[in-house]
């Protein structure tokens, strides 16, 4: 038996998908709260896509999907790395939330289509990081404030949820 976690709006007068009003459903918020890490899909302006695991954090009462530019080690500049260079470029992007168990009733995904953007000053970036502190005991302890949040703002989310045969 399985549970359908879609919630992807309705079909537009020109056959375009709007977002529907509450974009995530109350179970897929539990999802994301509990889930320790996701995969930011982004693409560059040719469509090129970039898949990078990222902690992230859900702010229920703004209903967008922080993550943060922190200090682990990596090749570039945090300005330059790649998915920030394709955010600036082609803001679509995706985050994808996963659960994977021997035991398949277990499974479950969710994934989350929509906007992101960079937010680098202003109050947002800095409540943001509160609320990955709050879930990530590791960033209380590193010197994130000041750096460079993506915000994904969720337009369609879909998903699936197994769950034990009967």
């Amino acid at each position: 038996m399985t549970a359908h976690l879609g919630n992807g709006g309705e079909l537009g007068a020109d056959g375009a998908r709007s977002a529907p009003a509450a974009v995530l459903s109350e179970a897929q918020i539990a999802l994301l709260r509990d889930a320790p890490v996701g995969r930011l899909a982004t693409a560059d302006a040719a469509a090129r896509p970039y898949v990078v695991p990222v902690c992230f954090a859900y702010d229920a009462g703004a209903g967008v999907i922080y993550s943060a530019l922190d200090a682990k080690p990596k090749r570039s500049a945090l300005a330059g790395l790649r998915r920030v260079r394709n955010i600036l470029e082609n803001p679509q992007a995706a985050l994808l939330v996963d659960h994977y168990a021997d035991d398949w009733s277990e499974l479950w995904y969710l994934l989350i289509m929509g906007r992101a953007e960079l937010l680098d000053n202003g109050a947002e970036p800095s409540r943001a990081i509160v609320r990955l502190r709050e879930k990530y005991p590791q960033y209380r302890e590193m010197p994130i404030d000041g750096n460079p949040v993506i915000r994904l703002t969720p337009e369609r989310a879909t998903g699936w949820v197994g769950s034990p045969p009967d």
